[in-house]
């Protein structure tokens, strides 16, 4: 891969392509699950947050949406899905339908204009 850095103000920067950006930026962004007791017992909340946020993610970036973009799709602030996506929260169901609203659309519409 292709690289230049860059020396500002006594830091050193890695100049990438765009293309290598977004997935170097994107990789290991899902939240992890924690770790089960000694029983075999995994902690509900924190699991069940786990499993919308990859979700949210998975569709997300099935479709090519950033978080802003679908967060103004929902009607949600963008600050509220960062947190849903990096299971810090639980989300309240209203809130999970707008966003699962707003993929729908999109899905949707990416299904009756695919891209070539």
């Amino acid at each position: 891969m292709a690289h230049a850095t860059l020396n500002m103000n006594g830091k050193t920067f890695v100049l990438v392509p765009e293309v290598e950006y977004r997935r170097l930026s994107s990789a290991n962004i899902k939240p992890g699950f924690l770790p089960s007791d000694r029983d075999g017992n995994f902690p509900a909340i924190n699991t069940g947050r786990v499993s919308i946020a990859r979700e949210v993610i998975r569709r997300r970036e099935n479709v090519g949406l950033s978080q802003k973009a679908l967060a103004a799709a929902a009607g949600i602030r963008v600050e509220t899905l960062n947190r849903i996506e990096k299971a810090k929260v639980t989300a309240d169901t209203a809130t999970i339908s707008k966003i699962d609203r707003a993929m729908q659309q999109v899905e949707r519409a990416q299904e009756l204009n695919p891209r070539s």
